[in-house]
């Protein structure tokens, strides 16, 4: 009889996580931090020192989700921080690899989700109109990386992303940091969020 292959993960805390079926009580989020502090977004193809990472990306996301809804309760916020979480595990696979992957990959990123936000204190599933305006602040964010360091041109990066509100990103720029660096201020505002729900 043929061995199943591991599907499993040792995390740096010491958790194993099943990919296959993840439970909450493996999830750490000091794993998430380090993990996706390591994984580079636009598979490393950016200017800089420096890799420009997902927990960077995470944090921007969060940033512009939280001033496209000013009024948004705290978990809302979570969410939009953890949108990308699952890849501390998986990886950022840019859109074309998932399609070639197939439909797995979505069924594999759907459980992990679900298991990272029941850990922190949210629905397995977020209601459609939060995923819409998360998933809006993810494609502003898209465009600026595009044009701020991957070497897009506005008028390139607004075909692929569409064209931000110029008043909402005004004062924004990416700045590329060391992972550590990263890892902590993607900790820190996960403590600061998961206070403001209580």
């Amino acid at each position: 009889m043929a061995q199943q292959p591991r599907a499993w993960q040792r995390m740096l805390s010491g958790r194993r996580l099943d990919l296959l079926d993840p439970t909450p009580v493996d999830i750490e989020i000091e794993d998430i931090a380090h993990g996706l502090a390591f994984v580079a977004r636009w598979n490393g193809q950016t200017m800089g020192d420096y890799a420009y990472s997902v927990a960077e990306h995470s944090l921007l996301v969060e940033t512009l989700f939280g001033r496209i809804n000013p009024k948004a309760p705290p978990k809302w916020r979570l969410a939009a921080l953890l949108h990308d979480a699952p890849e501390y595990v998986i990886g950022d696979m840019i859109s074309p690899v998932k399609a070639a992957v197939g439909p797995g990959y979505g069924a594999l990123d759907d459980r992990l989700t679900a298991a990272i936000h029941l850990r922190f204190g949210l629905p397995a599933a977020i209601p459609a109109n939060v995923k819409k305006q998360i998933k809006r602040a993810d494609k502003i964010s898209a465009w600026m990386e595009a044009t701020q360091i991957a070497g897009f041109s506005e008028a390139e990066a607004s075909k692929f992303f569409g064209r931000p509100d110029a008043g909402l990103i005004a004062d924004l720029r990416i700045i590329l940091r060391p992972p550590v660096e990263v890892r902590t201020g993607f900790t820190a505002r996960h403590a600061q969020l998961l206070e403001d729900m209580t």
